[in-house]
């Protein structure tokens, strides 16, 4: 399991197209959770900062083994996405890598996230409700 803090800047200019960008992932979360199973992503959260007035973006995941690189995905949503990266991460700006220093999962969670995909839709239903999506119901999201 890799559990993993990233910081990019935000290209000069590109904050309201960033916006727009996390309202597009934001609308569109039944197709997210999608996309996260085949990268075997459990958690991936994006937090933003003002920092020096530069604009960052921050990706926490918890990632499983084996998951297919977002880069990689022939999915609709995972095409768009690379979009508005391109057009909003700035390449001069090395991504930086915050160090983990302690990780504290539950192990009854850490279990189930090393299980085999048993009980996925449900879960992926519940976690879509709790991110405020209003289309999490089984046609949603694919079956396991």
């Amino acid at each position: 399991m890799n559990i993993e803090l990233m910081r990019f800047r935000v290209k000069p200019g590109k904050i309201e197209r960033v916006e727009q960008w996390l309202q597009f992932l934001n609308s569109n979360m039944p197709a997210v959770l999608e996309t996260l199973e085949g990268e075997r992503m459990y958690v991936e959260t994006i937090f933003s900062e003002t920092l020096d007035g530069a604009e960052y973006l921050y990706w926490y995941s918890i990632q499983g083994h084996g998951g297919t690189e977002v880069r990689d995905s022939a999915h609709w949503l995972d095409e768009k996405h690379l979009e508005y990266w391109d057009e909003c991460i700035d390449p001069e700006f090395a991504p930086q890598t915050l160090a983990t220093r302690v990780s504290m999962i539950p192990q009854r969670l850490l279990e189930q996230m090393q299980q085999p995909r048993r009980g996925t839709a449900r879960a992926r239903r519940t976690l879509c409700r709790m991110r405020g999506g209003t289309s999490c119901g089984p046609r949603a999201v694919p079956r396991s």
